[in-house]
């Protein structure tokens, strides 16, 4: 039988044009993730010059511009996750690029210590939001196919922020502008403002709200023909569930709930973002000077966003918990080789102990953006009903910044307290801990409908979270 080359050409033409929207819409959406990493990122630079503008900062300070933040994201979290479910995950970005541009722009002009500390609460709101919907937002626009791999590109976004955030304090550390540093953030937050507004609602969430003919006419442009009806049979099923904030705590959700919480926990402490706000801090130490510490910080940031490329072009062919496994072996081993290189060299590294404890840091860095880092805001994005996956997002990403907060907030306490070998060590064994229990609890997500995940987690046929392997 002959195939009709018309035919396989307007069918590699509607395949192209599906492919073509959902990735514009992801692109678009993980503005928010560039911003979440940026504004994380650019402080580790900017702490080393507000003495110019504020006199002595002591290490409380730098501690409090850095985790009040956290503590902003931990409240934009809360409500972002109440806040997509109610009036939709894209009006919740949009309130969430407004939340970037005032927090940005007041840090950049702020007057005082105070106020960029207040400011950094309002960016970390804005970042906790972003944090959440972004990945829920992303999640359910794609395919199944592609899911991994466009979900994953928010944390490719993330790690380019910071990437763009280490640049950008390289290049300004000869003028020691960190409030440029901070205000240029502005930029991608009024891309983001813009590129939303011609952006379609999550399918999924008008379904829940019964507006199938504007889900249908969305799906149209990220799904082949053949897929439409049957997704939003499904999801209206699925969504006809009455559910409430207290269903968290049903039993069969409450398995999942804590895959969720555990992961976005063992993500913080074991170590990343002690990496990300304090590696200059950490090599100045080490003896480097500003520049070169900034330097090196550059690199350590290419390594993180190479690695995530690398995670979004294996994620959807050889699966979550492979790469999961093997990123949080390699974090450990290197978490291991930095604390060893601490008890050789002491607190201040030098020579051939400095070059390993650097190399150690990259492997770290590397392991961290092909495992955990995508991996976490993928599965929190796949394991949870509809009907409450907002919340449930919700308090996975609060239980993320809470662990960043009580790490970042001690971090330093604690170097001074038992010294670098000491604090790596701990960092190493948590996160042996955290492979044992990937190993024995998290699931294979790959190539499966969200609608697929929720039948099997909550609909009777399995009630354990880790059920398929």
């Amino acid at each position: 039988m002959k195939t009709n080359p018309s035919a396989r050409v307007t069918s590699e033409i509607t395949t192209q044009t599906i492919r073509r929207h959902v990735f514009w819409a992801a692109a678009i959406t993980a503005l928010g993730g560039l911003l979440f990493g940026y504004d994380t990122g650019v402080v580790s630079g900017a702490l080393l010059f507000l003495h110019v503008d504020f006199g002595r900062i002591s290490s409380l300070d730098k501690e409090l511009v850095t985790s009040l933040l956290l503590v902003g994201a931990m409240v934009g979290a809360f409500f972002a996750g109440k806040l997509a479910d109610t009036i939709g995950r894209r009006r919740t970005v949009l309130i969430t690029t407004v939340l970037f541009m005032v927090g940005v722009l007041g840090a950049g002009f702020s007057p005082s210590l105070l106020v960029l500390i207040i400011m950094r609460f309002v960016i970390g709101v804005a970042v906790g939001s972003a944090s959440m919907v972004v990945p829920l937002y992303i999640g359910e626009a794609a395919p199944p196919n592609l899911r991994g791999a466009l979900v994953s590109f928010n944390q490719l976004a993330i790690t380019s922020g910071i990437l763009s955030a280490y640049l950008v304090d390289y290049g300004l550390s000869y003028t020691q502008n960190w409030r440029l540093m901070f205000g240029l953030a502005t930029i991608p937050a009024a891309a983001l403002f813009v590129g939303m507004l011609f952006q379609a609602e999550s399918p999924h969430w008008l379904i829940a709200q019964g507006r199938e003919d504007e889900a249908r006419a969305v799906l149209k442009r990220v799904r082949a023909s053949g897929e439409i009806e049957a997704e939003i049979t499904e999801v209206r099923e699925l969504s006809q569930k009455k559910t409430h904030a207290r269903d968290l705590l049903n039993p069969k959700v409450r398995g999942a709930l804590t895959v969720g919480i555990l992961l976005a926990v063992f993500q913080q402490v074991t170590g990343i973002n002690t990496i990300i706000y304090y590696a200059p801090t950490l090599l100045h130490g080490a003896g480097l000077g500003n520049s070169a510490s900034l330097l090196a910080n550059v690199a350590n940031g290419v390594i993180n966003v190479a690695m995530t490329i690398v995670a979004i072009r294996l994620i959807d062919r050889v699966g979550r918990r492979p790469l999961l496994l093997v990123g949080t072996s390699g974090m450990a081993i290197s978490l291991v080789v930095l604390a060893l290189a601490f008890v050789v060299g002491g607190n201040h590294l030098t020579g051939a102990t400095a070059i390993i404890a650097i190399i150690a840091l990259l492997l770290y860095t590397g392991s961290f953006a092909v495992g955990l880092g995508p991996t976490f805001w993928l599965l929190i994005s796949e394991i949870y009903p509809v009907g409450i996956r907002g919340r449930a997002m919700s308090v996975a990403t609060i239980a993320n910044w809470g662990a960043n907060f009580v790490v970042t907030i001690s971090f330093l306490t604690l170097l001074n307290a038992i010294h670098g070998s000491g604090t790596f060590f701990l960092f190493g064994f948590l996160t042996i801990v955290a492979l044992v229990y990937f190993q024995r609890k998290v699931p294979e997500t790959k190539n499966r409908s969200l609608q697929e995940i929720e039948r099997d987690l909550f609909g009777g046929e399995s009630s354990k979270v880790g059920g398929e392997r």
